[in-house]
């Protein structure tokens, strides 16, 4: 089958956060897709049409794109932890936690 595939590694925002704008594209056509992600009020929106224009080009490099590409996956995984620490009373320290995302999109092209 043709596809065309676009990797993000770690971006720095929490999956859980990514993975809401994730699933507003998924299964849909990439034009409606870019379109739908350019009014997004979410940090996570500008990236990912990044990255969805990025597998699109990579389509077109190896000649299978198509008006009608549509977005086949599109996974986001936990990445890397940067560990910190927040000084607390009494010589104390918690823990804080800075996230990071694996994001994937597959294109294929529409049936």
């Amino acid at each position: 089958m043709n596809e065309a595939k676009a990797i993000l590694n770690t971006y720095r925002q929490s999956p859980r956060k990514v993975r809401i704008v994730a699933d507003l594209v998924r299964g849909k056509k990439v034009k409606d897709a870019l379109e739908l992600l350019s009014f997004v009020p979410k940090r996570a929106g500008l990236p990912l049409q990044k990255l969805i224009a990025s597998a699109l080009a990579n389509a077109k490099a190896q000649n299978l794109a198509s008006e009608d590409m549509k977005i086949k996956e599109l996974k986001v995984d936990a990445g890397a932890t940067l560990y910190r620490r927040r000084p607390r009373s009494r010589g104390m320290a918690n823990p804080i936690r800075k996230r990071t995302s694996h994001v994937t999109v597959v294109l294929s092209e529409a049936k």
